[in-house]
């Protein structure tokens, strides 16, 4: 019986296997850790007086309450985080996946603020101005949910993105007409391709394509274009084109929209539940000074519901990498750009199963190679076997 870590060393050296598993022992105590903390941090607030406490500091008026209870809420949360952040990046600066400095970092964390209060505090107002004028206000809220998760999917291309990277149009020659050929054989219109300067952050790479109708546009990090043969970058793309052919961002949308409307009601039924209320020290819900319950409940829902999201989009990132290989007939070249993907982003090719079932939004490096192998075997296409690289 042929061992996980012998298919592996068919495609990565020993030293690149151990490195990527290194940086996973490295980085995941963290992000673990800070994922407990703030899920934590928010109980103690919600289930017991201290989070009403903490609002009511900002007076009686119910706006006031609001506002400064939902920007402490906030804050607190991103200061409870940000210890582990910052420890994350380090174990990623160690193993050179980091560019940037900290002074940048501490940029794009108030950037991502002023993106995140605004969200917050206008859905605390929303919330708590229905709840307080009507007893349907879960049904109100569940249907604003929705429309916000698709508003969002359609401004994140064009609003949100460019707060956070540079995107410069890709100079024409080769392969921009190979990667606008690629999308056209795929019956997919796209508008342009654009270089994003991930290098400021990241050695990563990566590529994607966003927006919708006429703001579709694929994007390459600059670091996959310095870094990636011709070939395997088609393959990267070709996984993205996969994504909007199968109408994967829609889908998502839709089913993000129809899953914040569920989650609201159930939390408008969680929330009505004496004993919580009592915890949290508030006689009911429309009660401002519930919103920490409000946020330990949405966290709680949210850590028991992520696995079943990565499940999904494990799924979902299969049927991309499968158009992918029907789109350009080279599993070779898949396969070539998997390991590459792997070896530049430091990733372990076989991580720990339960990591992997609970965390895992993509199939792992070891099962993408395998399925293009069987696909190649499948259909009889070129499948050269080069060995590890390095």
């Amino acid at each position: 019986m042929i061992t996980g870590d012998a298919r592996d060393a068919e495609d990565f050296t020993p030293e690149e296997v151990e490195r990527g598993r290194a940086l996973r022992r490295g980085q995941w105590p963290p992000v673990l850790a800070g994922r407990f903390a703030s899920l934590l941090l928010l109980l103690a607030l919600g289930l017991t007086p201290a989070g009403a406490a903490l609002v009511g500091l900002f007076g009686d008026a119910w706006a006031a309450r609001i506002v400064g209870g939902g920007l402490a809420l906030v804050l607190l949360r991103q200061l409870v985080a940000l210890p582990f952040a910052a420890r994350v990046r380090i174990v990623r600066t160690r193993f050179g996946l980091v560019t940037q400095g900290w002074g940048g970092w501490a940029v794009d964390v108030l950037r991502g603020l002023l993106v995140s209060v605004p969200l917050a505090l206008g859905a605390l107002f929303a919330v708590y101005a229905l709840a307080g004028t009507t007893s349907r206000w879960w049904a109100w809220t569940a249907l604003g949910a929705a429309v916000v998760t698709v508003l969002l999917s359609w401004l994140a291309p064009v609003v949100l993105e460019p707060l956070f990277n540079r995107f410069t149009p890709m100079e024409p020659g080769a392969l921009r007409d190979a990667l606008l050929g690629l999308a056209a054989r795929d019956g997919i219109a796209v508008r342009d391709v654009l270089v994003a300067d991930a290098s400021r952050r990241t050695t990563a790479l990566n590529a994607y394509v966003s927006g919708f109708g006429r703001t579709r546009r694929i994007v390459a990090y600059d670091t996959l274009l310095t870094t990636a043969e011709p070939a395997e970058v088609a393959q990267v793309v070709a996984h993205e084109l996969g994504h909007v052919k199968h109408r994967d961002v829609a889908r998502g949308t839709a089913f993000g929209a129809l899953g914040a409307a569920a989650g609201v009601c159930l939390l408008a039924a969680v929330l009505t539940w004496r004993p919580l209320l009592d915890a949290a020290g508030v006689d009911h819900f429309s009660d401002p000074r519930s919103m920490t319950l409000l946020a330990a409940v949405a966290a709680v829902g949210s850590t028991v519901t992520g696995p079943f999201a990565c499940a999904l989009s494990r799924r979902t990132e299969r049927r991309a990498d499968a158009h992918a290989l029907r789109l350009t007939g080279e599993p070779a070249a898949f396969i070539a750009m998997q390991r590459r993907l792997a070896v530049a982003n430091i990733a372990d090719p076989r991580p720990p199963r339960p990591l992997h079932v609970l965390f895992g939004t993509h199939p792992t490096t070891a099962e993408r190679i395998a399925a293009a192998r069987s696909w190649a075997r499948s259909t009889g296409a070129s499948e050269r076997s080069s060995g590890a690289t390095g």
